[in-house]
């Protein structure tokens, strides 16, 4: 089952859409938001998904599904925390500016708690005050989960995602190291975040998703050439039933909350450091990598962040080359 969000008032207008994208039919019955089924989802989803099963063999009015149309699955939310699942770009940003990496970052997943009050739609603008910030796009995929309690275990935590969906978490690189610096954040340096225009209930990426990670390929173009195409399900140290229970260590979370992978990354075959789409690698999920790579690989870094009237795609595909979730589709323009 594929599930959107509508532009309308602060939390959209829920819609349920067809396998390939292009129908969408009225949910309102069961629920006049995304947050509102995930409240009651025992009840909802059942409803929902015979709305799904009648939008696919056409016994239910519908009308064309548009991607432009959609604000995020959950326009805000109660919580959004992002891990750093991908240790080897970590690593690799890490090794670039010669700092070691701490051996309990294999063990304990990295996360932080962003701002959920607001979040961007697919099709909405990345918005920067200042090209000097660093403007960086970090593509990513995320689980919502139903009502986790405290202290719950990956086995606990693991029938608790309700859906899947892939982000842009935006960072403004420039920004991180004075923040950081500080003892405290993210908060000035992680920019609104952007989630795809569809999430999907976790049967709908079959055998691509195991419960704990989703084995595809994320595809990123900067400006329509390719940037990367990182498999998702390869070199993640932490699953996400890992990241939700590292989340609920100490205070549940509640229905609707977001979990994120961070940056998808992956190694060369050879255990070496990653190599671009140009030159027959997987390319990156992020410029900060792209960055760290050239200056391991020739002293310093090359490629510049995202400046003004660049555009950033970022969408996943199934084994047949269909789109699952939509594209997160956004140009970088100057905050007024």
């Amino acid at each position: 089952m594929k599930l959107a969000s509508l532009n309308y008032g602060r939390d959209g207008r829920l819609v349920v859409v067809s396998r390939d994208l292009s129908r969408a039919a009225n949910a309102n019955t069961v629920a006049p938001t995304l947050q509102a089924a995930l409240d009651d989802w025992a009840v909802a989803e059942p409803r929902l998904l015979e709305i799904s099963n009648a939008l696919e063999s056409g016994h239910i009015v519908h009308t064309p599904f548009d991607q432009a149309k959609c604000a995020s699955p959950l326009p805000r939310s109660f919580g959004w925390a992002d891990g750093s699942a991908y240790v080897n770009h970590v690593a690799l940003v890490r090794r670039a500016r010669g700092a070691e990496l701490p051996a309990s970052f294999w063990t304990d997943p990295l996360m932080y708690r962003g701002g959920s009050d607001g979040f961007f739609g697919p099709r909405d603008p990345i918005l920067a005050g200042d090209v000097a910030w660093g403007i960086d796009l970090e593509a990513e995929v995320a689980v919502i989960v139903g009502d986790v309690p405290q202290g719950a275990s990956p086995q606990q935590t693991a029938p608790l995602i309700r859906l899947l969906m892939l982000v842009n978490d935006v960072s403004l690189r420039n920004l991180i190291a004075p923040e950081l610096g500080k003892g405290f954040g993210f908060l000035q340096s992680k920019g609104q975040t952007a989630f795809s225009p569809v999430a999907v209930t976790p049967d709908e990426l079959g055998a691509a998703f195991d419960g704990g990670k989703v084995t595809l390929p994320l595809v990123s173009h900067v400006n329509g050439a390719p940037f990367g195409r990182p498999n998702a399900g390869v070199d993640m140290t932490f699953d996400f039933p890992t990241l939700i229970s590292h989340a609920v260590k100490t205070r549940p979370l509640a229905a609707g909350c977001i979990i994120g992978s961070g940056t998808v990354s992956n190694r060369d075959a050879d255990g070496g450091p990653g190599k671009p789409v140009s030159e027959g690698g997987v390319g990156y999920s992020c410029i900060a990598e792209l960055r760290s790579v050239e200056t391991i690989r020739q002293g310093a870094p090359k490629t510049p962040f995202l400046k003004f009237g660049d555009r950033v795609r970022v969408e996943m595909f199934d084994a047949q080359s269909r789109s699952i979730f939509g594209a997160i589709d956004q140009e970088v323009v100057k905050f007024n």
